[in-house]
């Protein structure tokens, strides 16, 4: 499987920052607010952000969160920190949130679905929260997901982590992402993580949840791009194609604007 990797990471990261601060300007807004997970793409996101000169707001929304997702979120906040100085951050701790949700709503379901439903609820919890902190500080909440996620495989959680006011990445591979973090020298410890959504509480990679690396995963969108059949491909290839194009056909409700039923008055 080949790449096709063709981003000018100083041209794409102007471009972005201008496009960014723009975007704010016009919306008469304070600047942005950026849930931070410990990962690559909320990283980068935050970085961005951080180079418009407007306020940026880092919040840690831990939910029973593995240690190593904690740590390395504070390390890159710290970071951010000590390189701009229009960077704050705030913790807003959702476990108990979480657990008394859970509390309040009947769990005697089929284990599987309950987990996913839960590890959405999570999500849930923490975009109510980035909203809370954009309203009372007059800011906006930039999205953290890249191209992959967001039109590949929708690899998100529908009103969670997919709602957003804006998608700053949202145009870039997750490779691409990674070569615009090593550009803005996102720390070591966030560029040698292997990816996950941290909705589990648990280290569970993203590759464990998919079926396929994302490097995997954006040759497939590319092939589909370019109208390649299944019958092209080798053995694991063929695999590969069949998990995104099935993921792919799934998560359409989650890509496509919501359907409205339009009423004929006439």
């Amino acid at each position: 499987m080949i790449k096709k990797n063709t981003l000018q990471v100083e041209s794409a990261n102007t471009h972005i920052v201008n496009w960014l601060k723009t975007y704010a300007e016009n919306a008469k807004v304070n600047g942005f607010v950026v849930g931070i997970s410990g990962g690559v793409d909320s990283a980068v996101t935050s970085t961005l952000c951080a180079q418009t000169g407007l306020k940026v707001l880092c919040i840690e929304m831990p939910i029973h969160q593995h240690e190593s997702h904690v740590s390395r979120g504070r390390e890159h906040i710290q970071q951010l920190k000590d390189r701009f100085s229009n960077v704050s951050d705030t913790l807003a701790d959702l476990t108990s949130v979480f657990e008394t949700f859970k509390n309040e709503v009947p769990t005697d379901f089929e284990e599987h679905k309950l987990n996913l439903t839960l590890a959405n609820t999570r999500a849930r919890l923490r975009m109510t929260t980035l909203y809370y902190f954009a309203g009372v500080h007059g800011l906006l909440v930039a999205g953290t997901g890249n191209k992959v996620e967001d039109f590949g495989v929708g690899f998100f959680t529908k009103y969670g982590d997919g709602g957003v006011d804006l998608s700053p990445i949202a145009d870039l591979m997750k490779s691409e992402v990674f070569m615009l973090a090593e550009y803005l020298k996102v720390p070591a410890s966030i560029l040698n993580a292997a990816p996950s959504d941290g909705l589990f509480g648990d280290e569970k990679t993203d590759e464990a949840q998919l079926g396929a690396t994302y490097d995997e995963l954006e040759w497939a969108m590319i092939q589909d791009q370019e109208g390649k059949a299944i019958t092209d491909f080798s053995a694991r290839e063929k695999i590969v194609f069949e998990i995104y194009k099935r993921l792919n056909k799934i998560n359409q409700h989650k890509m496509k604007e919501i359907p409205v039923c339009l009423v004929n008055r006439y």
